[in-house]
């Protein structure tokens, strides 16, 4: 009996000990999984890219934030701010003529702003062509590439606009693809191809026979930008703004291991970006007659 009576009160001992444990665990708080840090790129479509260009920058931003990082592929600028307007993203990175609308639609936050080095607009002619100034210019048909696109549209044409000539007034505004425009230049069907400096590069080692020069030159364009929702938490924003403040060297060794991201070698994370800063590309699109910024030219 003495036995029994032992084996029992280390039963009752254990069952009243796995009680308490278990009472312990249901009152204990549960923790919960960091929320996920939603990244979008308007200028990379699909999820394969996405993770081509910033994977590796994406799993470094989730070590430094303590918070996952999950990409959101879009297919387009539009796709892009009604994501963000619909809180199914939370931060996005765009260029600087796509910037001023997603503030109009969104009311989106600067994080920081992503330098591109020697990021400026051209009009290029041909060396040895009849062109020798931007009053040559006048009458005369100027190729665009991309509608709206800050380097190859905007900023060309507000190049031209400083310098005294009107958007369709004083030349004939052309949208052609940059190569093509380009053989066309050559052909003597255009006279002048805007582009950013850059593609003069590209287009240089695509032609090495031909002699190109530039006669205008705009200034250094607004920076890329990092932006966020309205709906992100300051918890979330403040993680990830000191991460590219107290670590920005690690993130943009990571950024440099994609090919197109190759734009930003050389360049710096910028924490004291504002709003004004983007002045320049509104005055981009009055040059070419928008002067609402809800929605993106030529969409």
């Amino acid at each position: 009996m003495g036995t029994e009576n032992m084996m029992r009160r280390t039963f009752l001992a254990a069952a009243a000990g796995l009680a308490g444990f278990a009472a312990l665990a249901a009152t204990a708080p549960v923790a919960q999984a960091a929320d996920p840090i939603r990244f979008a790129v308007t200028d990379i479509e699909g999820l394969e890219a996405l993770q081509t260009e910033f994977g590796p920058f994406r799993d470094t931003l989730a070590d430094l934030t303590g918070h996952p990082v999950e990409f959101f592929p879009v297919n387009s600028r539009t796709a892009a701010v009604e994501a963000l307007s619909s809180e199914r993203v939370d931060f996005v990175l765009t260029g600087p003529a796509e910037y001023v609308v997603f503030k109009a639609r969104t009311d989106a936050e600067v994080v920081v702003g992503w330098q591109r080095p020697d990021y400026f607009a051209q009009i290029v002619v041909m060396a040895d062509g009849p062109i020798k100034s931007v009053e040559d210019l006048r009458g005369k048909k100027v190729s665009f590439g991309s509608v709206g696109s800050t380097s190859q549209h905007l900023g060309p044409a507000q190049a031209l606009a400083d310098m005294g000539l009107n958007y369709t007034k004083d030349y004939q505004p052309q949208i052609i693809s940059r190569n093509v425009a380009v053989e066309a230049m050559i052909r003597g069907d255009i006279q002048a191809v805007g582009m950013n400096f850059g593609h003069l590069q590209k287009i240089r080692k695509a032609f090495p026979d031909q002699a190109f020069t530039v006669v205008a030159r705009g200034r250094d364009l607004p920076n890329d930008i990092l932006i966020s929702g309205t709906h992100v938490s300051g918890d979330m924003l403040g993680k990830v703004k000191t991460a590219f403040i107290d670590h920005a060297d690690a993130l943009l060794a990571q950024v440099l291991k994609g090919d197109d991201n190759q734009k930003y070698k050389g360049g710096h994370f910028l924490s004291g970006i504002d709003d004004s800063d983007y002045n320049y590309v509104r005055a981009m699109y009055s040059t070419i007659g928008v002067d609402k910024f809800n929605s993106f030219v030529g969409n």
